[in-house]
């Protein structure tokens, strides 16, 4: 390995003699000096130039060729052997003998190394089209019209291929070595073509595959948002690889996304987008892989929607570590500065709403359905239960009244709960790993739903008999009905997932009896159900009830005993459903008494509406000073009045006057202040980090806990929240999961920051709009002056539909950076409307090897001719 080293100029610290060290003996170094680039020899030829016997020579030219420095083929009666570039090549096939890489961590860390050493090298010196490596665009992205021959198709090369292989990827099995890993996994991603599927199968580098599973690996690596590229050193229309690559950690995209530059690597395409089309939903932002996309808006004045303006290009000017991006796999941005669609920047799952809402008013209601739950398992649910964040943040409200975006979702969502085949999403994978999600609310049931789309097999345990947690046993039936809930949950039972319920973890089995088990990661989402007390005399009268605890009665059974006069303490949207669900039982009237005025009460105001229009009585400004019993039983409570809720910095802090109170007379008292968290026994014996307010400690992105293989999300991290917010927290602990029970994955590299910007509103033109009164939904009231439990709320007409769609504004775009796209079309196959064109902006070609080195020559002599002029204009210029 040392002569080897020696007689090419390298030393022994050059990742190309570390690649080798450990694998290549001396005397197999002996013969590889002997092998020519590209040129077929057979074992005789090689061994006399060697001067070794040949059937030594034959052995360790084997070996040479098991290790991957010498490629071998069959050739008639006997074998002939070469070698490659070093990339892609040498390296590739070295990484890719899997027992090797394993036992010598250096060889994965050569890989990485040898790409850092020759980058910045390269940065500016290779045109377009002459990169080692370059992008392909996806096949359905470009029209027969654009392509400049079927070399820039995909299906020619698999279709011309007279023997195909697939096998792990180098680049992710070297990321997999450094634990760099990015979700994206190695196994069945790179064809080989020809001569090099032979080899790899011969090897034991890879399985052959017939052209139909080639497709098939293709299309599932384009459903996953990957995109191809093709070894370049062979002349234009000919490879030996397809690579489905991500921008987190392929190591020729990082020529792109690191060193900023692109021109390494690019097609012969760039992405437009047509603003009339687009709405800027985000998909194409997600699967970009150099970040070249970002959601801009249409409608402010006050900024202009572009890209940073760039005056310098590693083409024209000396390209150092001030240009690059060494952080490029952490700080991927989703918007521009100037801001994008406020509905889904302040989505907590921030889902494609302006998406969803456009298929709809194209009447593409599945698509719009597969769109959200992309982000939101529960979108029938979530119709009738969200805050509707997106709709306090929509911008029509500077104009007349937000979109309906919860009622177009509850529209979508409606027609998938009565069809007769109901929208399943497509299983990714099948991996033999068991993952445990303790607790069946929201949070849990989304991770265990996107987990099982991954492929995994997942079990969800749950201590109640029914699986909902807060949306079964918390929302009342005339918010929520039961069946809505069960109908969505039904899905993931056809999806795998398995429900074990009347089973709480830590009393009836533990978390080490399930690690015992096979369970390899755990999700915690138990939710807040405990009701908080008040500490105040009186309180453990038995008819003073905390307010989850009655709506967990009501919910599996009508309490028996009249309540009487009822009074409920508290201003949130729990209060409210215990409010109103106290209203619609045997009662002589209902009472709240909150803290806060009307307009700063806790409880969304739709809410507070629907409470007074049902004749609940809302006392605003008081607080409990202690419950008066008899008997030990309750039968008034003493109030306070509240001069503050607030402190001088914003902190609650309530201020009573003790002498201004009042005494109200009850039968019933509904504790609604708050909830925790119970643990019970979940954690004895695990020193898991609590949050003085009971939460787990959890890393914000990652979710994960102080104990690594236990994640936590949904109340159990936050405290008491919307189920949108632990809808969100399960989807990305589902991310982290996948990523946890495969070696070598960062939770962290090529993840989405979920850093949307909002637009600024008040710089919004709303010339040339109308103002359009919003569609609403017909309610039906009950006759009587105690409502039912069914939901009285309809849902639109298909009608109403297309008027409340037209209203959207689409204030959202999607902006292209030219400079950053590589062309790949992974843009183009998310977008729905047609709004992404790839234009074909450039005419280069590929180039056998050999004819490589005097065209980057010549260009680099350009290059410095550009970089001299530059100067020169800029001294002139200063």
């Amino acid at each position: 390995m040392t002569k080897m080293g020696s007689k090419n100029g390298v030393t022994e610290t050059d990742p190309r003699f570390k690649l080798l060290e450990k694998i290549v003996t001396e005397e197999m170094a002996e013969v590889a000096l002997a092998l020519e680039y590209r040129v077929h020899l057979t074992a005789e030829e090689i061994s006399r130039k060697c001067k070794k016997p040949l059937e030594r020579t034959k052995e360790l030219l084997w070996e040479l060729a098991m290790a991957g420095v010498a490629t071998v083929k069959r050739e008639g009666e006997e074998d002939t052997y070469w070698y490659e570039t070093w990339v892609p090549g040498i390296f590739e096939m070295v990484v890719n003998n899997k027992e090797n890489t394993a036992k010598y961590p250096e060889i994965g860390k050569a890989f990485d190394d040898y790409g850092l050493m020759r980058n910045p090298i390269a940065a500016g010196n290779f045109p377009v089209g002459l990169g080692l490596m370059r992008v392909i665009p996806i096949e359905s992205s470009i029209d027969g019209s654009s392509r400049r021959a079927s070399s820039e198709e995909v299906s020619k090369y698999i279709n011309e291929a007279r023997i195909l292989s697939v096998s792990d990827c180098s680049c992710r099995t070297s990321r997999e070595e450094l634990n760099q890993g990015c979700g994206h996994l190695k196994e069945d991603m790179c064809i080989q073509l020809g001569d090099a599927a032979e080899y790899y199968i011969r090897t034991g580098r890879a399985r052959e595959v017939t052209k139909e599973e080639a497709f098939e690996i293709i299309r599932k690596a384009e459903r996953d948002g990957l995109m191809h590229s093709i070894p370049n050193t062979e002349g234009d229309g000919h490879t030996h690889a397809i690579c489905n690559c991500c921008g987190c950690s392929c190591y020729a995209l990082r020529a792109a996304s690191m060193y900023n530059n692109p021109d390494m690597v690019r097609s012969n395409y760039i992405s437009t987008i047509y603003e009339t089309k687009c709405v800027g939903c985000g998909e194409c932002v997600e699967v970009c892989p150099t970040n070249a996309i970002r959601l801009g808006h249409k409608l402010c004045v006050k900024d202009e929607v572009k890209v940073s303006p760039r005056t310098e290009y590693p083409s024209d000017t000396e390209w150092g570590p001030d240009k690059w991006n060494p952080e490029y796999r952490t700080n991927r941005k989703e918007t521009l500065e100037t801001g994008t669609a406020p509905c889904k920047t302040d989505c907590p799952a921030h889902i494609s709403i302006p998406g969803y809402i456009k298929l709809a008013s194209q009447g593409r209601f599945e698509e719009a359905l597969a769109m959200i739950k992309k982000d939101n398992p529960f979108p029938a649910v979530c119709g009738r239960i969200c805050p509707a964040l997106c709709e306090n943040a929509c911008t029509r409200n500077g104009l007349d009244a937000s979109v309906a975006i919860d009622d177009i979702k509850k529209f979508i969502a409606e027609q998938d709960l009565h069809n007769d085949r109901r929208f399943i999403p497509e299983i990714k994978k099948s991996y033999d790993k068991k993952i445990a999600v303790l607790g069946g609310g929201p949070s849990g049931l989304s991770c265990a739903y996107y987990l099982a789309v991954e492929g995994y097999q997942v079990s969800v345990f749950e201590k109640e008999q029914e699986m909902g947690g807060m949306l079964r046993y918390g929302i009342p039936a005339f918010r929520l009905q039961k069946d809505v809930i069960k109908a969505e949950i039904e899905i993931l039972k056809t999806l795998g997932v398995e429900f074990i319920t009347g089973v709480e973890v830590g009393k009836d089995i533990t978390i080490k009896e399930l690690r015992e088990k096979g369970f390899q990661a755990f999700y915690v989402a138990i939710g807040a159900q405990k009701g908080k007390k008040l500490s105040l005399d009186g309180e453990d009268a038995p008819n003073v009830i905390k307010g989850v605890d009655f709506l967990r009665e009501v919910s599996q059974k009508e309490p028996a005993a009249p309540l009487g006069k009822t009074v409920v303490i508290g201003g949130g949207n729990v209060a409210i459903d215990v409010a109103r669900t106290a209203s619609r039982l045997h009662h002589e009237g209902v009472q709240m008494f909150c803290l806060e005025e009307r307009d700063s009460m806790p409880a969304l105001q739709d809410e507070v509406h629907e409470a007074l229009e049902e004749g609940i009585a809302i006392m605003n400004g008081y607080g409990p000073k202690r419950i008066l019993t008899e008997n030990g039983k309750a039968y008034a409570i003493e109030f306070m009045r509240c001069l503050r809720t607030l402190d001088d910095n914003g902190k609650f802090s309530p201020l009573f006057d003790p002498e201004d109170c009042i005494t109200v007379e009850a039968d019933t008292i509904l504790l609604s202040v708050g909830q925790q968290i119970h643990w019970g026994d979940m954690f004895n014996g695990m020193e898991i980090e609590i949050h003085p307010n009971g939460t787990i400690a959890v890393d914000p992105q990652t979710l994960q806990s102080s104990i690594k293989d236990i994640f936590a999300g949904g109340d159990a991290a936050t405290g008491p929240k919307y189920a949108i917010h632990a809808i969100a927290h399960g989807k990305e602990a589902a991310i982290s999961i996948h990523r946890f029970v495969h070696r070598g994955q960062s939770l962290v590299y090529g993840r989405s920051n979920k850093v949307f910007v909002s637009v600024d509103k008040n710089a919004v033109d709303f010339r040339g709009y109308d103002t359009v009164s919003r569609e609403r939904v017909y309610t039906v009231r009950e006759e009587t002056k105690t409502f039912g439990f069914s939901d009285p709320r309809g849902i639109l007409t298909p009608e109403q539909i297309k008027n409340e769609t037209m209203r959207c504004l689409s204030c959202g775009i999607s902006v292209v950076d030219p400079f950053l796209c590589v062309g790949c079309g992974a843009c183009s196959t998310r977008c729905k409307f047609d709004a992404i064109k790839m234009e074909k902006v450039y005419d280069a070609v590929g180039v056998d090897f050999p004819k490589l080195k005097p065209l980057i020559v010549k260009n680099v002599l350009k290059r410095k001719v550009r970089i001299a002029k530059k100067k020169v204009m800029r001294r002139i210029l200063g």
